[in-house]
């Protein structure tokens, strides 16, 4: 795998790490070609991994795309590829955690997106600023954002341009933590612990059956998760005899 994105594995937890640090994590092909292969290599590895984290090296997650590749135009001959990565990205079996520091701004915040948790130390910022440059979104801002925050609020990001706070990123709903710049890392790890806790069978079947159901009626939903329901855990009576144990003491 390329330098340009790390990965570590520890205990059934992946870390990608975006390691463009001189470049704020700016997203060129050759780093869309290395997170598309990780997420190959993820998608036939859920025995041995329950949980990803997406992380940035240095002092940002990620300021969006490499614009040295727009002006060349370089970045303008497969529009679909880079979208189609991300959704890869989002379907993932595993959960995804985005660990947000710094600037999360535009094709980074269209990255973030993509995951299922967004955390931020309290120092971090997010931003869609493709007005700024003459750009229309293209990574899925204009779709994943209003479902994360809401029409009207996503709308005023996007065309405003406006930096938004960490602490406000949690009130409207775009992150789910925001802790001490010095506190982060455990937090990370905390959260990530949580999920590894339970069934990795149970998590990775939750999370298709909502990625399948988005968008269907309730009626529809609850139809749609009787038809594919996969049964239970493997593991699920050692989880339960294990359970009634630590009860009866």
């Amino acid at each position: 795998m390329t330098g340009l994105i790390t990965r570590e594995d520890d205990g059934g937890l992946c870390t990608l790490t975006l390691n463009r640090p001189e470049k704020h994590n700016a997203l060129n092909s050759a780093m869309f070609g290395a997170l598309d292969e990780h997420i190959g290599a993820l998608q036939g590895q859920t025995d041995r991994i329950g949980c990803v984290v997406l992380r940035g090296a240095g002092k940002s997650f990620c300021t969006g795309a490499d614009l040295s590749e727009l002006r060349d135009g370089s970045a303008l001959v497969d529009l679909s590829s880079r979208p189609r990565i991300l959704e890869r990205l989002e379907r993932l079996p595993q959960p995804v955690i985005a660990a947000v520091h710094g600037l999360c701004s535009t094709g980074g915040l269209e990255l973030a997106l993509a995951a299922d948790f967004i955390l931020s130390t309290a120092s971090a910022r997010f931003a869609d600023t493709h007005g700024k440059w003459g750009f229309v979104p293209g990574w899925g801002m204009t779709q994943r954002l209003p479902r994360r925050i809401g029409y009207t609020r996503a709308k005023r990001m996007m065309l405003t341009g406006r930096i938004v706070a960490a602490e406000e990123a949690m009130a409207i709903g775009l992150t789910e933590l925001c802790v001490a710049d010095e506190l982060f890392d455990a937090a990370v790890s905390e959260f990530a612990s949580q999920i590894l806790a339970n069934s990795w069978f149970s998590n990775r079947e939750t999370k298709r059956l909502l990625l399948e159901t988005e968008g269907l009626s309730l009626r529809d939903g609850l139809a749609y998760e009787v038809y594919r329901h996969p049964g239970i855990a493997p593991d699920y009576l050692e989880r339960v005899q294990r359970f009634s144990g630590k009860s009866k003491t």
